[in-house]
């Protein structure tokens, strides 16, 4: 069950460059399919990627909230969430007037605690329910206690997983990349659900490879952001080799699975992804890019990027970024929708090529053993020879199908009798670059 992935990253304590993250990335691999060729690669802390530094590692001894001669309020051992994530270390006693800037609570679920984050700046602070705040004495002192630590080593860590079709690699055809962040501690939705989303994707590729000469799959699950820079910025040549990408979050709950598109708009992976989601679940949301959030697709669909990235998810939900956020959130039937769509999106996007004849007339069908009965099955004589006035290079065996109203692997296999008989070659689909009026 995908659901087992979810459950066994859930409780970690994943921050951006942490043992958290180090332990859930190794449960990964153990989740991952062999023929993935699964690896873990790490960034040191205080170099340069981009615009980016590698951030530290970061670990907590201990770190508590109490009040001076009273009880203790929140403990970072009792949930790691009580603790803003990479808090710098404080050891002081203040008045509440001191203290009550540092605290976080949630006005729309008051009985949770909500997960807050600084990675980037030099703060703290502690996060506790609308409740226990709300009973917290004004009049008293209070002792703010962090121990906590950033260290240049081990760096951060991105894990990779690599999928190839049958046969082997195809360089023309290129890669698709499919992302999911592995970080946000004790949070299951957001986004352990799309990590277990993407092991079982993966799978799928793994034991039905993709047709021969397809793009190969490479999967991506790093700390959000600044994980996925310091990758590209290492492997920038995948940048020209990658059609498209998809991006998984929050993925597992109970609602509507939604598509963003493409800064482009429009892109093969765009129409791919809505044509599988009209088939496999009618009842989907359709939006523009950055419609509610944006997660990697910011780097991967990004300045100087810009591979046409769309991503999948079921946000919103309300028990986001809180400890709400639980295995309760999380449905096996939610997770297996979107690993079907996914897949099967990922399938068609993969194996399309542009088919180019390499004969003048219509071809004699019964001559070269394409000939289809049309007192038997009109649809399929008359899709066999329509399908050859599109062999002019242009359009690839997805925009055919489309074109006549075709299920995709249908009319693949129409175009690879064709192909099997010499009489059209596979060119690769041709990549779309970013349309700058796009964003007038």
């Amino acid at each position: 069950m995908i659901k087992d992935i979810v459950a066994e990253i859930y409780p970690l304590d994943r921050t951006l460059v942490s043992e958290g993250l180090d332990r859930s990335l190794e449960v990964l691999g153990r989740r991952m399919p062999p023929g993935s060729s699964y690896r873990i690669e790490e960034f040191p802390a205080g170099k340069d990627y981009w615009t980016w530094t590698a951030p530290k590692r970061y670990s907590v001894r201990e770190a508590y909230l109490e009040v001076v001669g009273g009880g203790r309020v929140v403990d970072f051992k009792d949930d790691p969430l009580h603790l803003v994530s990479y808090s710098v270390p404080v050891d002081a006693v203040l008045s509440w007037e001191e203290l009550a800037g540092h605290l976080h609570y949630s006005a729309k679920r008051p009985a949770a605690v909500p997960w807050v984050f600084k990675y980037y700046d030099a703060a703290w602070g502690f996060c506790l329910s609308k409740d226990a705040y709300d009973r917290l004495p004004r009049d008293k002192k209070y002792r703010a206690v962090i121990r906590s630590e950033f260290a240049d080593g081990p760096g951060l860590k991105v894990g990779v997983g690599l999928v190839h079709p049958e046969g082997g690699p195809n360089p023309e055809a290129g890669e698709i990349l499919v992302s999911a962040h592995i970080c946000h501690p004790r949070q299951a939705n957001d986004n352990a659900s799309a990590v277990g989303v993407g092991a079982a994707v993966a799978a799928g590729l793994a034991a039905r490879p993709l047709p021969r000469g397809s793009a190969s799959v490479r999967f991506l699950f790093q700390p959000e952001t600044v994980g996925s820079v310091c990758y590209l910025a290492s492997h920038e040549e995948l940048i020209g080799r990658t059609r498209a990408a998809v991006i998984l979050e929050s993925i597992g709950n109970r609602n509507t699975l939604a598509v963003q598109r493409s800064w482009q708009g429009a892109t093969h992976i765009d129409r791919v992804s809505a044509a599988v989601l009209d088939r496999k679940a009618p009842d989907h949301r359709s939006l523009p890019a950055w419609a509610m959030f944006s997660a990697d697709e910011k780097v991967i669909n990004g300045p100087g990027v810009g591979v046409p990235s769309v991503m999948f998810t079921r946000y919103p939900y309300e028990e986001y970024h809180t400890t709400d956020d639980d295995m309760d959130v999380i449905h096996e039937d939610m997770l297996q929708e979107a690993a079907d769509v996914v897949e099967e999106t990922v399938r068609i996007a993969a194996s399309d090529y542009v088919p180019a004849r390499l004969f003048k007339g219509p071809v004699h069908l019964s001559k070269h053993g394409l000939w289809a009965d049309y007192r038997q099955d009109r649809e399929a004589s008359l899709a066999v020879q329509k399908a050859m006035l599109y062999f002019e290079g242009r359009h690839t065996v997805f925009d055919i199908a489309e074109a006549l109203g075709m299920d995709y692997w249908a009319m693949r296999g129409i175009v690879e009798s064709y192909r099997a008989k010499g009489l059209v070659e596979a060119l690769p689909v041709p990549a779309r670059p970013q349309d700058p009026a796009h964003f007038l």
